[in-house]
């Protein structure tokens, strides 16, 4: 099996599902830490960029969270 076929195993695995979620996680922190700079500089723009990158992580965490589930139907050992 060559590396890329690994690593798109990876991504589509368990693991590789639950390594997603925390980056996203970590993403999060910072579209945090963006949004209060933004609201103590009184910055609407920026604001309104990390509204949107915020949206994008709920949908980002509400798919990697629906992949997980489908992993689980999967599982032969749940029957």
């Amino acid at each position: 099996m060559s590396a890329i076929n690994k690593a798109k195993g990876f991504k589509k695995s368990k693991s590789g599902t639950y390594l997603s979620i925390g980056t996203t996680a970590f993403g999060a922190i910072s579209v945090a830490k963006q949004m209060k700079k933004a609201r103590t500089e009184n910055d609407t723009l920026r604001l309104v960029d990390g509204v949107v990158s915020a949206a994008a992580i709920v949908t980002g965490l509400a798919l990697l969270v629906r992949e997980l589930k489908r992993l689980g139907d999967d599982d032969v050992l749940l029957g």
